[in-house]
C-alpha cells in the first residue's frame, strides 16, 4: 500500500501554500494526500458538560480546519485522493506520529501563535529536526513555490548525512523532468597561507561529490546533473543558489538512541532563509558507543 504525503494544516494563512504545494507534489508522484490537524480540544472540553445541543467549539473548529483544507485540495486537483484526520495531540506530535506511515511530511513555514519576526514556526522546525521520514517546509518566493525554475538544488554533505538526500533529490528531478544542481561546498584550511593554492581542497570536494552521487546517479541515468564544488560556507552558498531552484534538498543525521533535535547548521539556515521549499531528508546512523 502506498504511503501518503502528509501535510499539516492548522487553518492559518501559512498552511495554505503548503496544501497547494502538497497537492501538486502528490499529483506528480501519484500518491494520496493525508491532511492532518493536531488538536487538544478534548483535553480542555471533553470532560466539560455542554451547555447546548451542539458539538464542542473545539471539535467544530478542528473539523472545519481539515474540511476547508480538503475542499481547497479538491479545487486544486480533483484527481488527487485526499483524506483528513484530526489527531488528539499537539501539532508537532501529531505530525511526527503521522510521519511513521508517510512518504514525506509537508508543513508551512509559519502557523498560529508564532511570534512576529520568527522566520520559521516552532512546529516546522521541530518536525524537520525529529522526523524519520523526509520533511518538506514550504517557503520561498512565488517562482520557487510555483516550480518555474525547473531545477532541483542538492546540498551534498558527508556520506553519513547525504546518501538518502541524494536519492531523494534524483527521484524528485526525474519525476519533474528537470535538472539537478549538486553542490559541494569546501573551505580553505584556516592555517593555510594566503599564497597556498586551494586546488587540492577543490579536487577533494569534487571527488567526494562524485562518490556520494555515484549510486543515485546510476539509479536515475536520465537525470541531467550539474556538479559544482564551491569555496565558501555551505549554508551561504545554498541560500544564495536557492533563489534559482524549485526545491533545495539537504540531509540530516538521525542518530539511534538520541531523542533531541537533530538538525545541522546548514539545514537550520535553509529552513529560515531559503527562497524555495526545503526538503530535509534524514539518514540513520548507529549510536555512538559509550566510553
Amino acid at each position: 500500500m502506498e504511503r501518503p504525503l502528509v501535510v499539516g494544516v492548522d487553518g492559518s494563512d501559512g498552511s495554505l501554500p503548503a496544501v497547494d504545494w502538497a497537492v501538486d507534489e502528490a499529483a506528480r508522484h501519484g500518491l494520496p494526500l493525508r491532511l492532518v490537524h493536531g488538536s487538544l480540544w478534548e483535553r480542555y472540553e471533553g470532560h466539560t458538560p455542554s451547555i447546548g445541543p451542539g458539538r464542542p467549539a473545539g471539535q467544530v473548529w478542528a473539523d472545519h480546519v481539515v474540511a476547508s483544507a480538503a475542499e481547497r485540495a479538491g479545487r486544486r486537483n480533483p484527481g488527487v485522493k485526499v483524506t483528513t484526520d484530526v489527531v488528539p495531540a499537539d501539532a508537532t506530535d501529531a505530525l511526527l506520529r503521522a510521519g511513521d506511515d508517510a512518504t514525506a511530511l509537508i508543513t508551512g513555514s509559519r502557523g498560529h501563535g508564532e511570534l512576529r519576526g520568527l522566520l520559521l514556526g516552532s512546529v516546522g522546525l521541530a518536525v524537520a529536526a525529529r522526523a524519520h521520514c523526509p520533511v518538506i517546509v514550504v517557503r520561498g518566493d512565488k517562482a520557487g513555490l510555483a516550480g518555474t525554475h525547473e531545477r532541483i538544488l542538492l546540498g551534498v554533505g558527508s556520506p553519513d548525512t547525504g546518501r538518502e538526500a541524494a536519492r531523494f533529490a534524483f527521484q524528485e528531478a526525474e519525476v519533474r523532468g528537470c535538472a539537478l544542481d549538486a553542490v559541494r561546498a569546501w573551505r580553505r584550511p584556516g592555517h593555510a597561507s594566503a599564497e597556498a593554492p586551494g586546488r587540492a581542497n577543490e579536487e577533494r570536494a569534487r571527488a567526494e561529490l562524485d562518490a556520494l552521487l555515484r549510486d543515485a546517479s546510476a539509479a536515475h541515468p536520465g537525470v541531467r546533473v550539474n556538479r559544482t564544488a564551491v569555496e565558501g560556507p555551505a549554508r551561504k552558498v545554498l541560500v544564495h543558489r536557492s533563489a534559482a531552484a524549485d526545491l533545495v534538498v539537504v540531509g540530516a543525521r538521525r542518530r539511534q538512541g538520541h531523542f533531541g533535535l537533530q538538525l545541522g547548521t546548514v539545514a537550520h539556515t535553509l529552513l529560515h532563509h531559503a527562497e524555495c521549499p526545503v526538503a530535509v531528508v534524514p539518514q540513520g546512523v548507529p549510536a555512538e558507543p559509550l566510553p
